[in-house]
């Protein structure tokens, strides 16, 4: 089974960026996240959303 959400130093690796890139992503609403608890969780399909965004900016 393919993971359906990421752990933010997950996601930064995948990303292959710095968890300050990755949390000023989600400040800045370029990234999605989820919250359960004091957990914060990055869907996989967000990391799609926000590479996507990402290119039609550039």
């Amino acid at each position: 089974m393919t993971d359906l959400v990421l752990t933010v130093d997950e996601a930064a690796e995948r990303l292959r960026v710095s968890r300050w890139t990755l949390y000023t992503l989600i400040r800045s609403k370029q990234l999605r996240t989820i919250k359960i608890g004091r957990r914060r969780l990055v869907p996989v399909d967000s990391l799609t959303e926000c590479i996507h965004n990402l290119g039609e900016v550039a």
